[in-house]
């Protein structure tokens, strides 16, 4: 494949789909009746939470050709992705994901990726490895690694880039894409070789890991081959442990939750900017949490997502009213 001229800040592969979210909060799905579709798949978020913190992003996944295809290069239009390895695939339709809204803490997800996703036909033939050696960082999780074609185009690139920048696994168990923990674990041990930081919540740690406790998790990834691994504890905040021996441990800050879901693809967004900008541990993980919340007060995902100030704002209340 022909080189490409632009080197990105951030490039990420994986999942890309329409979320149709209730515009009715508290509603069982069986009796809402209206939705707004926007834009969606963890992958795709992350692309656009740091292209929305002025970061050039680009993302490699596949869509349906169809109508809901149209609406998603569109949409990363808008937000300022980079659609080149965007592409159909004829065979599957684009992906749909209803979701159920009970805050403060209960967002059940409903994926229609049946037969098959198209962001799971990612081919090795396909990859343009120049440009995924060339990022500055490179974003892959563990959905692109529960299917093939998908699996081993993952593994190709990680390969290819040979820990050039920063390469980041978002843990990112989805258990209704897997038969079981075993079956992922070899490929996510795999993953973490070739990757320079890791992240994910206890469930998915424990999938990587086998262990829950969340030092434990951190230093199981140590183990495993990262050089930071990020061990998000929900209630209890985030921990963040470098190889170097820095550590950083910070509390939730305090929103009032009206849509859980894509608060991880901004704090992953927002995790890309600290570790672009040189930021230390500390500030990263506040900067990431703080923008998590901000998406967790609002209903959308992508449209969601958070611009630097007024990240900054939060954090500023936050520490006057602390």
């Amino acid at each position: 494949m022909a080189e490409s001229a632009q080197s990105f800040d951030l490039i990420t592969m994986g999942r890309i789909g329409v979320d149709l979210y209730p515009l009715q909060s508290g509603v069982p799905l069986a009796r809402v009746e209206t939705f707004g579709k926007f834009l969606g798949g963890s992958a795709s978020n992350v692309a656009v939470a740091a292209a929305r913190l002025g970061r050039s992003t680009a993302v490699i996944t596949r869509t349906g050709d169809d109508p809901f295809g149209t609406y998603l290069h569109e949409a990363l239009k808008d937000f300022g992705v980079d659609d080149r390895w965007v592409t159909p695939v004829a065979d599957y339709p684009t992906p749909v994901t209803f979701c159920e809204i009970f805050p403060p803490d209960d967002f059940p997800l409903y994926f229609y990726r049946q037969p098959k996703a198209p962001d799971l036909e990612i081919r090795t033939e396909e990859l343009d490895y120049f440009a995924i050696r060339q990022a500055r960082v490179f974003w892959i999780t563990g959905t692109g690694l529960s299917e093939e074609p998908s699996r081993s185009a993952t593994l190709a690139a990680l390969k290819a880039r040979d820990k050039a920048g920063t390469t980041v696994f978002d843990l990112d168990w989805r258990p209704m894409f897997w038969q079981d923990p075993e079956e992922a674990r070899p490929y996510y041990a795999e993953a973490l070789r070739h990757a320079t930081v890791a992240v994910g919540n206890l469930d998915e740690c424990e999938v990587a890991t086998g262990v829950r406790e969340p030092r434990a998790c951190a230093q199981a990834l140590l183990d495993a081959g990262v050089e930071l691994a990020v061990v998000k504890q929900g209630p209890k905040g985030v921990l963040a442990v470098h190889r170097d021996g820095t550590t950083a441990e910070v509390p939730p800050v305090p929103v009032e939750v009206l849509n859980g879901l894509g608060a991880g693809d901004a704090f992953g967004g927002s995790l890309c900017h600290g570790l672009l900008s040189g930021w230390d541990l500390e500030r990263s993980m506040r900067f990431a949490n703080a923008a998590g919340a901000l998406v967790a007060s609002r209903l959308a995902c992508s449209t969601a997502m958070p611009t630097e100030s007024e990240v900054e704002d939060l954090l500023a209340g936050a520490r006057v009213g602390g």
